[in-house]
């Protein structure tokens, strides 16, 4: 259902603030390099240190924007089962095509609870949903078992994969009917390998009509040119995580001159050894942000 290259939509801000001209020129940015779907508010786009008031306008602003030319797979996860639900409920009145549901965070249920949650989310909705499993993050990881269970319920179609364990994305490809998305950009081959659909991608922000063809070349079965793509891509992977995501993402953006690389804190600017690491990267890979629409409010290039 939801497969290819989809980004995980960085959240702009300026001064403090949402910049939501900046948010709806990269929508247009991403469709006009053939991205093929669209996730605001997930774990790139700072959705941690959103209010509610201003996750549930960049999700209204970015289906608004894209009026239905990629989809739209909001970022509704929360700790909070009556929080995700609500955030849920919201995606799917604002014309959203799916969910993205993080395993709950901090609190770190049971196998149980991770399954009465999700069906309580399930149950509320009418929205086909992704489950997000990221145990670096969560603290928790869903299990092959509990994949199984919540795989019966019609609305839970398939899973970000984001453990970095070939083997748990196998098991659900092997056990279950879920389709499975790369959450680690240095692992979409491997996982497309395994039968997965695509990626749900970091990089894709920077260069993102190398993962568009990276996935439509592997899915067309021309393995050597997609394989070619994903190794001059792989020095770009490893520096977008030279830091916690999405500050490396972020600053790389506002060096091609696309948005600032203002993050919220706890969350902090990048520091100057690992800036040196990106560079470098950038330098041997460069950057796809020809696409980007220009405006008086876009920063100029390489803007600090």
């Amino acid at each position: 259902m939801f497969r290819g290259s989809i980004v995980a939509l960085v959240t702009p801000f300026r001064e403090g603030a949402v910049d939501a001209a900046a948010l709806e020129r990269l929508v247009e940015m991403h469709i006009a390099a053939g991205t093929h779907g669209l996730v605001p508010c997930g774990t790139t786009g700072e959705s941690a240190t959103l209010s509610h008031a201003e996750h549930q306008k960049v999700v209204e602003l970015v289906v608004e924007r894209t009026n239905g030319r990629v989809p739209v797979i909001a970022g509704t996860g929360s700790n909070s089962t009556q929080e995700a639900v609500r955030l849920t409920k919201h995606a799917q009145d604002s014309g959203a095509d799916g969910a993205l549901l993080i395993a709950p965070y901090y609190n770190r249920p049971s196998q149980e609870g991770l399954y009465r949650h999700f069906m309580a989310i399930a149950d509320s909705v009418s929205l086909p949903l992704i489950l997000y499993n990221i145990p670096s993050r969560t603290g928790v990881s869903i299990e092959p078992a509990t994949f199984a269970r919540l795989a019966q319920h019609e609305n839970v179609v398939a899973v970000k994969e984001a453990s970095g364990r070939l083997d748990l994305a196998a098991e659900i490809l092997g056990g279950t009917d879920l389709e499975v998305l790369a959450g680690d950009d240095a692992l979409t081959l491997p996982v497309m390998a395994l039968g997965g659909v695509g990626v749900i991608s970091v990089a894709a922000n920077v260069v993102p009509r190398s993962m568009a063809d990276l996935v439509d070349l592997f899915r067309e079965g021309r393995i050597a040119e997609a394989r070619k793509i994903f190794y001059r891509l792989f020095p770009l992977f490893r520096a977008l995580f030279v830091e916690v995501n999405p500050v490396p993402v972020k600053r790389a953006l506002a060096l091609g001159g696309v948005v600032s690389d203002e993050v919220r804190l706890p969350l902090y600017k990048l520091q100057p050894k690992s800036e040196e690491t990106l560079r470098q990267a950038i330098a041997e890979v460069g950057l796809e942000l020809d696409l980007f629409p220009g405006g008086e409010d876009a920063p100029p290039a390489g803007a600090e």
